[in-house]
């Protein structure tokens, strides 16, 4: 095998310092760094061993086969719906990825969105741009005493459970994989998805993205929420179907909704693309009218939009390149760590 390395998506100096250093410094002619996604620098790459990729790199047969030398893969991410994974393992090529990092942090943005929809801090913000300083259209509402619904308890959706209870909220959550055990010590209880809709005065979804959990929220069950609650996603924008989203806000079903994930948000990149396709392109156009959903969405007062930042704090940072640098290391010693695909 050559040694030759590339990590992709990276912007930041000292990351790129962090991520060379065991290897002996940025000198090292068989490191690679591109600020680019994967997709967008291949022709430097094809003589690469080991990619290290991000959220908007994009790894399927196509790619795959203008990558003769690749023999492993890891994502900076715990989600690696960006990749495919079945045609990497036909190659024989493991992929991994980086399984937790940042429970809490995922888990404090949550509340940074709830509280920030709880006191119309959007609203707020708006209102003193314009200096508009009166409290009129302001009134919030308290956590304590509200029905917080998540959906999804594994780490992430356990970290936001426990810091419910800190804000005096009742739980419910809902998942495939029950564990009584936490839900005996942390205080909630698992219910059927659509008692949790009905329930919830805010709803939290902490799942990952599986064709299973494809527009988990969509048309057909979006009119079962609480009227007048809340909806924040800070898992995958795929979760929940746009178009249902946005007619959910319209009607008053939904008051408010906090967004680290858009679906369809690296569509927003590809605007000018998507606008010279015809409307004869079905697959384009059913993605131009997601785009235009997201931008009606995205002017809305009552919707908070983060672009997938939640978890984006220096110390998780630093635990997903540890992680990453840790399954590279393993790799080379024939032993690869964290691998989605075995």
């Amino acid at each position: 095998m050559n040694d030759k390395i590339a990590f992709v998506e990276v912007k930041e100096a000292w990351e790129r310092e962090y991520l060379a250093a065991p290897f002996g410094g940025s000198d090292n002619r068989a490191l690679f760094f591109e600020e680019g996604a994967l997709q967008d620098v291949l022709p430097r790459l094809k003589d690469v061993a080991v990619v290290s990729t991000f959220i908007k790199s994009r790894l399927g047969k196509e790619e795959l086969e203008k990558l003769p030398a690749l023999r492993f893969v890891t994502t900076r991410s715990t989600g690696y719906d960006h990749l495919d994974i079945a045609a990497a393992r036909a190659r024989d090529i493991p992929v991994a990825n980086v399984p937790t990092y940042g429970e809490n942090t995922v888990a404090e943005h949550t509340f940074a969105l709830i509280l920030s929809l709880s006191r119309n801090l959007r609203k707020a913000y708006f209102k003193t741009r314009d200096n508009d300083f009166s409290i009129q259209g302001l009134m919030g509402f308290d956590l304590k005493g509200k029905t917080l619904g998540v959906i999804g308890t594994g780490h992430i959706g356990l970290h936001v459970i426990h810091m419910a209870k800190g804000f005096g909220l009742d739980v419910l959550a809902f998942d495939v994989k029950k564990n009584h055990f936490l839900s005996e010590v942390l205080g909630f209880r698992y219910v059927p998805l659509d008692e949790l809709l009905s329930q919830s005065d805010i709803l939290s979804l902490h799942v990952p993205y599986l064709p299973a959990t494809h527009h988990l929220i969509n048309g057909k069950n979006i009119g079962k929420i609480k009227r007048g609650a809340i909806l924040i996603n800070t898992a995958r924008g795929a979760l929940v179907e746009t178009a249902a989203l946005v007619k959910a806000l319209d009607d008053g079903i939904l008051s408010g909704a906090g967004l680290d994930v858009l679906e369809g948000e690296e569509l927003l990149l590809e605007e000018k693309r998507l606008l010279a396709s015809t409307e004869a392109d079905q697959a384009a156009w059913e993605k131009l009218q997601i785009t235009l959903k997201n931008h009606i969405l995205l002017h809305r007062d009552n919707v908070i939009y983060t672009h997938h930042m939640a978890f984006y704090s220096k110390e998780a940072v630093i635990r997903i390149l540890d992680t990453t640098l840790r399954s590279i290391q393993s790799f080379i010693e024939g032993k690869p760590e964290n691998v989605v695909n075995p």
